[in-house]
């Protein structure tokens, strides 16, 4: 059994078992017939792993791996906010006819701001201090911008990300105010983990641990007999984690460039209502 398996699975029975239903209050999100979602949730989950021993990619159900790269480097690298720049078709419920999800995710990081070393916006300012200062307690980065929500057509759910430098490896902490914990737990730490392998690779570090702080971790009530279906499901070894080791910068990076070898999962097809 893989260690995301593990995790993955004391969350789902923990939430299940032992979660505030919200039933009797008013909510936001809506199903597609209007019908309130409604969820079972708790409050503050810690997930920590060792990136530098197995990558965390669930198997009780397929991660997919390529289209969560591909929107980890739309926000972290292209620090676009418009899906035509993004290959999947996962934003498009929030994008205008544009095509823009507005001032949200990466259009935040894109930013520029003007420090005694020069103009950064956020991205290279965290490559920037981890080669030349990597002892730094202040590399964070926060897309979470009060002055900026009322601009944004979903407020950010990952929305800060502390990065450390100790002994030589890269760590990071993944602050999370909101979690579908079905459909997008393993598709953030599948994500925030090959983001710390190319930043660690290009800034001459190895992958530390990545800890991920989810403030509202929440299963949905239609989801609740999937994930149950699911957890039936026997966990398989973790796989390993490919990164083309030519790359030493960060812009430079594609899809192509990391890969998931002998990643085996349950062939779990069911398919999980998204909430609005």
């Amino acid at each position: 059994m893989s260690k995301a398996d593990e995790i993955f699975i004391s969350n789902m029975r923990s939430i299940i078992d032992h979660g505030f239903s919200d039933e009797n209050q008013q909510v936001r999100p809506r199903w597609a017939d209007g019908t309130p979602a409604h969820t079972k949730k708790q409050f503050c989950i810690v997930n920590r792993y060792d990136l530098g021993k197995e990558f965390p990619a669930i198997t009780l159900r397929r991660t997919a791996f390529r289209n969560a790269v591909d929107e980890l480097l739309w926000i972290w690298q292209k620090k676009s906010s418009n899906v035509h720049d993004l290959h999947s078709h996962i934003w498009d419920s929030w994008a205008d006819e544009t095509g823009s999800i507005g001032k949200a995710y990466g259009y935040q990081l894109g930013v520029k701001h003007k420090y005694a070393e020069g103009e950064f916006d956020q991205v290279d300012r965290v490559l920037y201090d981890l080669k030349h200062n990597p002892a730094s307690r202040r590399i964070i980065t926060n897309i979470y911008v009060h002055a900026d929500l009322h601009a944004m057509h979903l407020y950010p759910c990952a929305y800060s990300v502390t990065f450390n430098v100790t002994d030589g490896k890269l760590n990071a902490i993944l602050n999370q105010r909101s979690n579908d914990m079905a459909v997008a737990n393993n598709w953030n730490v599948v994500q925030y983990a090959v983001l710390v392998h190319m930043f660690a690779q290009v800034s001459g570090l190895q992958a530390g641990e990545l800890v991920h702080v989810i403030a509202d971790a929440h299963i949905y009530d239609r989801h609740i007999p999937q994930v149950e279906r699911m957890l039936k499901g026997t966990p398989l070894p973790a796989p390993k984690f490919e990164i083309n080791k030519e790359v030493t910068d960060f812009y430079k990076f594609t899809v192509d460039d990391v890969a998931l070898k002998d990643y085996r999962y349950n062939e779990f097809s069911e398919r999980f209502e998204v909430a609005i």
